[in-house]
């Protein structure tokens, strides 16, 4: 009898209770204890991606640092937008991205101020001559005990980001996308199951969700598929900048059915899947990485 070869789900990755811990905006991967694995050794890839060149905004820490890496790894070129302030994660990504022989560029864009989704669009296609896979995946998530805690400012700016720039992004890249053309887009189990805390954060998700169902219809008749992942706890940047209320950073993750959070990494395979042709005949789908709550739209 051949060696099993198993790996339990529940120990795979971190699964203690988190140190409790905040940093100061914007927070950065670099400080984080434990740190989060985004696949920089873990993910290996295996040329799905081969010539191909993409754009992924939050592409400097968490999630869309892993689909970074995992795309460099695939054969991809890649660009990443990040908030001004978070350099030196990004510069940690450019250099994997490089390290694999595939061109990085790096785009310190606010995705709060008008026109910024716009320009990294035009950048991209102007470095790369094309632009073959749109990640939309930043995000702000910040939580109020109440309602009389969450101001209007602080709505605003989370739909400007986790929905209005969504928008501008895949506006100005249409006339770069070809038949074979991907757009992932990242929302939440938020979406499926807002949390109180989190009101505007959700909503924008539910917002997100719709939002690409509809545009999968609209991109089919053009041969680009369009498709979501939605994330539950996942170990990142985005958890210590606000994203949870006071003392709940060190059960974060543990309530999953698997007991943990996850690591950045454990996505990646899911945003190459749907970046690659191994998923030609999938689209209009929203992918759960949940650690076993379930989604429903």
């Amino acid at each position: 009898m051949s060696e099993r070869k198993l790996t339990d789900p529940r120990t795979k990755f971190y699964n203690q209770k988190f140190p409790d811990q905040e940093q100061d905006t914007p927070a950065l991967q670099s400080k984080m204890d434990p740190q989060p694995d985004s696949g920089e050794e873990s993910y290996k890839g295996h040329n799905r991606l081969e010539g191909r060149n993409a754009l992924v905004t939050g592409g400097d820490s968490g999630i869309g640092r892993a689909a970074a890496i995992a795309f460099a790894r695939e054969g991809a070129n890649v660009a990443i937008q990040f908030l001004p302030g978070e350099e030196s994660d990004a510069n940690e990504v450019k250099d994997l991205i490089e390290k694999e022989g595939r061109k990085a560029l790096l785009l310190p864009y606010d995705l709060r101020e008008d026109g910024s989704g716009s320009e990294i669009v035009e950048k991209t296609a102007e470095a790369f001559g094309a632009l073959d896979l749109l990640v939309m995946n930043a995000a702000q998530q910040i939580a109020q005990p109440s309602l009389e805690d969450l101001s209007m400012k602080q709505v605003n700016d989370t739909f400007k980001v986790n929905i209005i720039s969504y928008y501008e992004t895949v506006k100005a890249a249409e006339k770069y996308l070809e038949p074979g053309s991907a757009i992932i887009t990242t929302t939440s189990v938020q979406s499926f199951s807002p949390s109180t805390s989190l009101l505007d954060y959700a909503a924008t998700n539910g917002a997100v969700s719709n939002f690409t169902l509809a545009l999968s219809d609209y991109f089919a008749p053009k041969g680009i598929r369009v498709n979501g992942v939605a994330p539950g706890p996942i170990w990142t940047p985005l958890q210590l900048d606000n994203g949870k209320l006071d003392g709940d950073i060190p059960d974060f993750g543990q309530s999953t059915l698997l007991g943990r959070a996850a690591q950045p990494v454990e996505l990646a395979s899911v945003y190459v899947l749907l970046a690659s042709d191994d998923a030609s005949f999938i689209t209009g789908q929203i992918y759960g990485v949940t650690g076993g709550q379930p989604i429903d739209l």
